[in-house]
């Protein structure tokens, strides 16, 4: 049987050929009972919070409307017990969802991957002679004693490459030349949107360390982390932190929920700090934990985003 990522690759696989009603029985439901409509047939009583099916699934994290409208193409979806393969068919906000074994199974065969970047490697492209973060996920910088739980159906070019030999795999949240720490890769899209979306207030923790010593019982540092607290106006736009703290003489934690560019140095400097270490240790639950500088794991079971 065909891997479900060879399947979907591209979307428009030849998955449909290979449907068989125990695929779609064997099937992952997401469970909003409703009725349904197409764009080109709708009754004339339906009422207006009629909603994309692909859009639906996209808002409920079940996959991007890319994905959805291939496994609608091809027959993949069911709505209330009914296979629905029409592009535009429209439903109700709560509804009966379920996608097809080969469905889930393409869903589950996307690859997400942890790694701990060192100083002077730049997050994509190359920059000013620095080497982009992926080119690091290796096998030879692979963390095997944090990789417990292996994605499935990866093929034998990971073993032989790594995971940069995938396609598509694209960074979420960059951090600059002179930050370290957490940098997430994956192919999953819908992962990728839900942490980069500036609404969507996924948590980032920084460790910050600075060029002056910090008392909390002294007047001047507190009202530097009155003002880093208070959120800081810099060109008419307001900077603003979730929260910050003092560690020890000369480290802070920052936990923002939005990603303006060098926000953290930005806002040290309009208080007078510079930074001189700054390192990213969590993005939502998900943890940089004891990966060592320079490796690479895999997304774990344990990891979660919320």
């Amino acid at each position: 049987m065909q891997h479900a990522a060879q399947k979907f690759s591209p979307l428009l696989a030849p998955f449909l050929a290979r449907r068989s009603i125990s695929d779609l029985h064997a099937s992952v439901s997401f469970h909003m009972p409703c009725r349904f409509f197409s764009d080109r047939s709708r009754d004339d009583d339906s009422d207006s919070s009629l909603i994309r099916l692909s859009k639906l699934m996209s808002q409920k994290g079940i996959c991007s409307r890319r994905e959805a409208d291939s496994y609608i193409q091809n027959g993949g979806v069911r709505v209330n017990g009914s296979i629905i393969s029409e592009l535009g068919a429209k439903v109700h906000p709560s509804s009966t969802i379920e996608l097809s074994r080969d469905a889930k199974n393409h869903l589950n065969s996307k690859v997400t991957v942890l790694l701990n970047k060192p100083l002077n490697w730049v997050s994509s492209q190359p920059e000013d002679g620095h080497e982009p973060a992926i080119k690091l996920l290796s096998p030879a910088n692979e963390c095997k004693e944090l990789n417990v739980h292996i994605p499935p159906r990866l093929d034998s070019k990971v073993a032989v490459y790594g995971p940069l030999s995938l396609p598509k795999m694209a960074v979420c949240g960059r951090l600059d030349v002179n930050s370290t720490g957490l940098l997430l890769f994956t192919q999953d899209g819908t992962l990728a949107k839900e942490i980069l979306d500036p609404h969507g207030h996924i948590e980032k923790e920084y460790l910050v360390r600075v060029n002056l010593v910090l008392d909390e019982s002294d007047r001047a540092t507190q009202a530097k982390l009155h003002r880093l607290r208070d959120g800081i106006y810099i060109d008419n736009v307001l900077f603003s932190a979730k929260s910050v703290e003092i560690i020890n003489v000369n480290q802070m934690r920052f936990v923002l929920t939005e990603g303006k560019h060098r926000q953290i140095r930005r806002m040290c400097e309009q208080v007078g700090l510079k930074v001189v270490a700054l390192k990213r240790v969590r993005i939502g639950n998900i943890k940089l934990r004891s990966l060592p500088v320079g490796q690479w794991r895999y997304l774990q079971p344990f990891d979660k985003l919320q």
